[in-house]
């Protein structure tokens, strides 16, 4: 698999994980707080990875998308807490 490929994959993730938690903390329901908790682990997982293979060009894009991420998990930190 390209990084090409590898950054897209990032982007669906953090995507995802953003739906998933939008999802999760209107119904509150359990099991769709664990999907979101886990959606939000394997977007980070990605995150983390492709940091590792990125360049100077690649930045800009994986500050977005940390940025969304953090949003989203504080998102669903907030909500379990009520």
């Amino acid at each position: 698999m390209s990084n090409f490929n590898n950054f897209e994959d990032v982007e669906m993730k953090v995507k995802a994980a953003q739906k998933l938690v939008g999802y999760a903390t209107m119904s509150m329901d359990e099991q769709q707080l664990t999907d979101a908790t886990t959606a939000i682990t394997q977007a980070r997982e990605q995150l983390e990875k492709m940091k590792g293979l990125a360049t100077d060009l690649d930045e800009e894009f994986l500050v977005k998308q940390e940025e969304d991420l953090t949003q989203v998990e504080q998102q669903l930190r907030e909500a379990q807490i009520f």
